[in-house]
C-alpha cells in the first residue's frame, strides 16, 4: 500500500500535468468513448440561432457582443458560423473535437456536486483570442483543420449516462459559439436526469444567455481581469459584457462560480484584486466562489514565469478581507486554499487535494457544526 506522501506526490504531479494539457483531443483515451465512430467528413449545415437577415445576402449575428456583420460566403469572428447565401450556419453543431470524463473539480466547480464526474466535450473555435490560452490548438483553430466526430446531442446525453457522469461539461474551447449544440445537448441530458455545466468566458448577449439558463445546471465564468485594457490587449475581448453576464446569472438564480487566472505583472496587483472583489460582493453577493488560479507559460505567453504562490495567497486573503466568503487558490494541489470552510464557524467542510476529495462534511447543504447554510448544489 502506498504511503500518504507517495499518494500526495502523485496527486500534485497529476495536477501540474493537467495545467499543461487540460483538453485531450480526439485519440487515445478520449476517443475510447467513440470507438467505431467515423471521423466527421463534413462540417454541419445546421442553421444557427440568433441572427438577422439583411440586404445583399448579409447576416447580422446576434449571439455575442461582437455582433458580426457577415457578408455572403464568409464567417463571423469565431470562425465557426458561416453565411451561405443569406442563411447563417453553425458549422460545429454535433461535431465534437474533444471528449473526456473529468472530475467536476477540474472545471473548477467546487460547490456543484463535489466528487462527481462530468462528461466533457468541445468543438473548435472561440470568440476571444487570449494569448495565454492553454487549449489554443482547438480554440483558435478552424473547424475543418482539426479532427471531429459526429456526435449529435442525443448521443452526448447517452454517452454521459453510460459513463456514469452526473453532468455534461461544455468546456475546453468556448461553448457559447457552439450555442445550438450545447442547448440541444443540455435539453437531451435534462430528460435523462443529467445536469449540464458551461465553462465559458461569459461573452454573450442577454437573450441567448437567458435561454441557456433554462437548460443549464451551473456555469463557471473565466473572469480574465478587472480592467478594459487587459481584456482588450491580452484577451482580445471586452470586460463590460462579461460583467453583464455575471449579473444576469445572479438574477436568473443559476449556480455559478468564477475563475481568475493570475498572470504575473498583468492582472495580479492587490489593488485590482481588491477592486474586483468589492465589485463582486456589491453586484453578485458574498457567496460567489472565486478561484484564483496559477498561470503556467503557454501559447503566446512564454516569457512570464508561473504565478508565485505568495501572489495566489495574497489574492485569496484580499478577497476574503473584502467580504468574499469562498475564495480559493487553484493549480496548487495540497494548499489549504483548495478546501471549503464554513464562513461562520471556520470549520473545514470539504478537504481537497488537487481533484481528490479527502472528506466532505456538508450535510443537507449546511455546516454540521453550526448549521450555517453553505450555498451550492450538493445533491
Amino acid at each position: 500500500m502506498e504511503s500518504r506522501r507517495e499518494f500526495l506526490g502523485k496527486v500534485v504531479k497529476g495536477a501540474c500535468l493537467a495545467c499543461m494539457a487540460s483538453a485531450l483531443p480526439l485519440g487515445g483515451k478520449a476517443f475510447s468513448y467513440l470507438q467505431g465512430s467515423a471521423r466527421a467528413a463534413t462540417l454541419s449545415d445546421h442553421e444557427a440561432m440568433y441572427y438577422a437577415k439583411a440586404a445583399n445576402n448579409r447576416v447580422d449575428c446576434k449571439l455575442c457582443p461582437w455582433q458580426c456583420r457577415v457578408v455572403d460566403g464568409t464567417r463571423g469572428r469565431c470562425n465557426v458560423r458561416e453565411n451561405r447565401g443569406g442563411t447563417y450556419y453553425a458549422l460545429t453543431y454535433g461535431k465534437a473535437c474533444t471528449v473526456h470524463t473529468d472530475p467536476i473539480e477540474k472545471k473548477p466547480l467546487f460547490h456543484y456536486l463535489p466528487g462527481t464526474n462530468a462528461f466533457s466535450i468541445a468543438t473548435a473555435g472561440c470568440n476571444f483570442g487570449c494569448e495565454f490560452c492553454q487549449n489554443w490548438e482547438i480554440s483558435q483553430a478552424q473547424p475543418e483543420d482539426i479532427s471531429n466526430v459526429d456526435m449529435p446531442p442525443a448521443e452526448v446525453a447517452r454517452l454521459a449516462k453510460e459513463n456514469g457522469a452526473r453532468s455534461i461539461a461544455y468546456t475546453y474551447s468556448e461553448p457559447l459559439i457552439f450555442f445550438e449544440y450545447m442547448l440541444d445537448a443540455a435539453r437531451a441530458a435534462k430528460e435523462r436526469g443529467i445536469g449540464s455545466v458551461m465553462i465559458s468566458n461569459g461573452y454573450v448577449r442577454k437573450e441567448p444567455m437567458k435561454e441557456l439558463c433554462g437548460a443549464l445546471s451551473a456555469v463557471k465564468i473565466d473572469f480574465k481581469g478587472f480592467t478594459d485594457k487587459y481584456y482588450e490587449d491580452v484577451c482580445h475581448g471586452q470586460l463590460r459584457p462579461v460583467q453583464d453576464t455575471l449579473v444576469l446569472l445572479k438574477e436568473a438564480g443559476i449556480w455559478f462560480e468564477m475563475v481568475v487566472l493570475l498572470i504575473p505583472t498583468l492582472n495580479d496587483s492587490q489593488g485590482e484584486i481588491r477592486e474586483m472583489s468589492g465589485w463582486v460582493k456589491a453586484n453578485l453577493g458574498p457567496d460567489v466562489p472565486i478561484h484564483f488560479t496559477r498561470f503556467y507559460p503557454t501559447y503566446k505567453m512564454l516569457n512570464l514565469p508561473p504565478t508565485p504562490i505568495r501572489t495566489l495567497e495574497m489574492a485569496r486573503n484580499t478577497a476574503m478581507e473584502e467580504g468574499i466568503n469562498f475564495a480559493y487558490v487553484g493549480n496548487l494541489a495540497g494548499h489549504e486554499g483548495e478546501s471549503t470552510y464554513c464562513p461562520s464557524c471556520k470549520t473545514m467542510l470539504i478537504k481537497r487535494i488537487g481533484y481528490y476529495i479527502e472528506f466532505n462534511k456538508i450535510k443537507d447543504g449546511s455546516c454540521p457544526s453550526c448549521s450555517c447554510r453553505i450555498p451550492g448544489v450538493w445533491s
